[in-house]
């Protein structure tokens, strides 16, 4: 029995010239319908996940630690003031010609202050126009209120979350509560009155929540040497390419009696991992549906065994092999799986560029019947609204990233996995005996 017959067998299977009902068939169109449905899901937290895991990433290494930082040891000369810093991030990017820019800062913590209560936060100090200098603050960061204007005299940029904590708008006034050390040397509290210049939002609140930016030469009068770190941001043309290492090979060596250089990817290590590990928890939950669904394929195929006996014992009568046979039943539930892969993936990618407001009817429906449910069992007041995608640890806004290569590998895998659980019926459909078969016809 040739290649050729068995696909020509297979296509009758499939697509048979009577117009019998056939129950087989049935099933084998709702296998098809199953692993398109299971694939939707599949697709849209791969989609999903990597646009967000895109959007987080960018916002780490745009807004905080840049492709490479410099971290100065204590106590050095180099953050003794704004002047000699920026001199300091000139001969950095002098030394090597593949670096774009160096933004100089001063980062220490403290306690933000208002009338609504008192908040940690990290206090970063930067150049007056890095807003406008950094392409990634630039574009990133989202002014929501007033202005991100720096250069006045104690003058400040506040992420939304804390301003929001704090009860405070563009004009307004925080207290800042940071340390400094007396004539004595004893460590005593020092508060500073800042005015707010404006209120900016990276889109993640876990971020806006820390954040509070002053100008380079506030920070000085700020942070004392003692609760402050001296950090240099150094931008490269691209932070995923392997100019990056080369880099940081070429200035390492030269930076190490100044301080010590970090790559992006050491500094978020935990967080990094944490996304791809939690990814890949969700990718394998969701193939395990689509394992489900392809076995339907097996029980299909039992049932067009048992109503194609006939046909399987004539055409061993006349001289069709066992292996023939079986690969036609194969072939058939590889042509189910594909189709299953060719509704599946279109219509995952649909619904992906719909997330959000799929995401929001089906909040409102969730919310809609457990708002029923609590006035039904009496007990109304201990409702509270449901938020699917909360606010404090997703993205408010993120793009859609479209993984090719892991969609092709997730359609190959999908169609590898019909061929497995049609192995099993298609041998035993191989082994049909003719000669019982044609007794009972």
């Amino acid at each position: 029995m040739t290649f050729s017959s068995s696909v020509l067998f297979a296509s009758r299977l499939l697509f048979p010239r009577t117009g019998k009902k056939s129950n087989a068939r049935r099933s084998l169109f709702g296998s098809l319908l199953c692993i398109g449905v299971s694939l939707v899901p599949l697709i849209m937290v791969l989609t999903v996940s990597e646009g967000m895991i895109k959007g987080i990433t960018e916002r780490m290494i745009g807004l905080s630690s840049s492709h490479l930082q410099l971290v100065l040891y204590p106590g050095s000369e180099y953050a003794k003031n704004e002047q000699i810093m920026q001199d300091f991030s000139r001969a950095i990017q002098n030394y090597d010609a593949s670096v774009l820019n160096v933004y100089p800062e001063l980062q220490g913590i403290g306690l933000a202050a208002s009338a609504n209560g008192r908040f940690g936060s990290q206090i970063r100090a930067v150049q007056s126009d890095m807003f406008e200098r950094n392409a990634s603050f630039k574009t990133l960061f989202e002014v929501l209120d007033g202005n991100t204007d720096l250069s006045a005299k104690n003058s400040c940029v506040l992420g939304k979350k804390l301003a929001s904590d704090l009860g405070v708008t563009a004009g307004g006034t925080v207290r800042l509560i940071t340390t400094k050390e007396n004539a004595s040397g004893k460590t005593v509290p020092k508060i500073t009155a800042l005015h707010v210049s404006g209120i900016v939002s990276s889109g993640y609140q876990e971020l806006d929540a820390l954040w509070i930016f002053v100008s380079l030469d506030s920070g000085f009068g700020l942070l004392s040497s003692a609760s402050s770190t001296a950090v240099f941001g150094i931008e490269t043309p691209d932070a995923f390419s392997y100019e990056l290492e080369k880099s940081y090979k070429l200035l390492a060596p030269f930076l190490s009696s100044f301080g010590r250089l970090y790559r992006w990817n050491d500094l978020n290590t935990s967080q990094y991992e944490n996304f791809a590990s939690t990814q890949i928890m969700l990718l394998f939950i969701m193939m395990l549906i689509v394992l489900v669904a392809s076995v339907n394929i097996s029980s299909a195929l039992v049932m067009l065994v048992m109503e194609r006996k006939k046909e399987i014992a004539i055409l061993k009568s006349l001289g069709g092999t066992a292996g023939g046979i079986s690969l036609s039943f194969i072939i058939t539930a590889f042509v189910t799986g594909f189709f299953g892969v060719c509704v599946g993936i279109p219509l995952g990618l649909l619904c992906s560029l719909r997330f959000s407001e799929i995401m929001s009817g089906i909040e409102k429906i969730v919310n809609f019947c457990a708002r029923i449910f609590y006035f039904v069992t009496g007990n109304a007041s201990g409702y509270g609204e449901v938020h699917l995608l909360d606010e404090a640890f997703y993205l408010q806004n993120f793009s859609i990233v479209v993984p090719v290569p892991k969609i092709l590998l997730i359609a190959i895998g999908t169609l590898i996995l019909s061929i497995l659980v049609s192995v099993i019926p298609s041998v035993k459909a191989g082994r049909e005996k003719p000669i019982e078969t044609l007794r009972k016809m």
